[in-house]
């Protein structure tokens, strides 16, 4: 009998439709077509949507009526990545924010500028990320890619929540945070997440790093699905890995992933596919309700073991809580 991760391969390698009516070839142009946004102000966040995957994620949302707030680091890039959707999409709404998720006290001032637009929050897209940078503490002297990848989205997510269930409740609409993660949450160090060794220099290894990130990401996900569960709150959260793409997040080894592309060529995206799941997680009426699972090519997935691991998951929250309790301390 066929496994279902062949076929999941042959997907990959063809392009074909899984159980979604999507595949990897599908773009998130085709997986949202014909959905209606009735609510005038549903809004959107979306973190690091001045470039790559994120701002074809922006231009997609606001081409479906979604008000769509970019939140990036380079402002001069956010504002071109705004001209950019308005060129194409002359009726879009969209608004940029300042936010370095390696810093939290510029996630606290984005927080704070995004509440004093006093708009709705309906949709979070954790999507901005580092990839295999050498080893380096980020402001607040915690591991740079645990520190951005998935730190900063714990904090932004945590601050945020409030807003999410007010409008949730207020408007009748489900509230979706969707995180933005990668199948190479399967390489990462022994122990899963290593909890005692986040700022290790000398067990760091810049792969493996990257990789524990992103494991972080749906662990993440998944406890904060399990506990907006228990709380009744009308907010599902996900995770989705977006497919090979090569964008900036490559400048640490362009030569290695360039050469990696070219020998694995029928694996990659573009940028229109590479957007499409994270598209689909985020508006769909088809996943009304779905919550704490993984994605992949617009399909629920199975991940990792440390991936689907509660205990992992809530020592990870716990981890979390301190490293951000003890940043706004210092």
């Amino acid at each position: 009998m066929t496994s279902t991760r062949t076929i999941t391969m042959l997907r990959l390698m063809t392009g074909m439709a899984g159980p979604s009516g999507f595949g990897s070839a599908s773009t998130a142009e085709e997986v949202t077509k014909g959905i209606q946004i009735h609510a005038p102000d549903l809004t959107a966040i979306i973190t690091g949507g001045a470039s790559g995957i994120g701002l074809e994620t922006a231009r997609v949302l606001a081409l479906r009526n979604v008000h769509v707030i970019i939140g990036a680091r380079n402002m001069e890039a956010a504002g071109e990545a705004k001209d950019h959707i308005l060129q194409h999409n002359s009726s879009a709404r969209v608004d940029v924010l300042k936010l370095d998720l390696a810093s939290l006290k510029s996630i606290r001032d984005f927080a704070h500028s995004f509440m004093a637009l006093n708009l709705p929050l309906n949709i979070l897209i954790n999507n901005a990320g580092i990839m295999f940078c050498p080893y380096q503490l980020s402001q607040d002297g915690i591991e740079m890619q645990f520190a951005t990848n998935h730190l900063g989205h714990f904090y932004l997510t945590n601050l945020l929540l409030h807003k999410m269930k007010e409008t949730a409740k207020s408007t009748g609409i489900q509230g979706r945070i969707v995180n933005l993660s990668s199948v190479a949450h399967i390489h990462t160090y022994e122990e899963g997440i290593a909890l005692d060794k986040i700022n290790d220099k000398n067990s760091y290894d810049d792969k493996r790093a990257y990789g524990q990130s992103k494991l972080a990401n749906i662990l993440h996900a998944n406890e904060l699905s399990r506990r907006l569960k228990a709380e009744g709150a009308n907010i599902t959260a996900n995770s989705v890995h977006p497919g090979l793409i090569m964008t900036n997040l490559f400048r640490y080894s362009g030569v290695l992933m360039r050469v990696l592309k070219f020998m694995t060529n029928i694996l990659w995206k573009n940028v229109h596919q590479g957007a499409a799941t994270t598209c689909y997680v985020a508006l769909h009426p088809s996943l009304e309700g779905v919550t704490g699972k993984y994605f992949v090519d617009c399909n629920e997935f199975k991940p990792s073991r440390f991936a689907r691991s509660e205990d992992l998951a809530k020592r990870l929250w716990e981890l979390s809580n301190k490293l951000v309790n003890a940043a706004e301390k210092a």
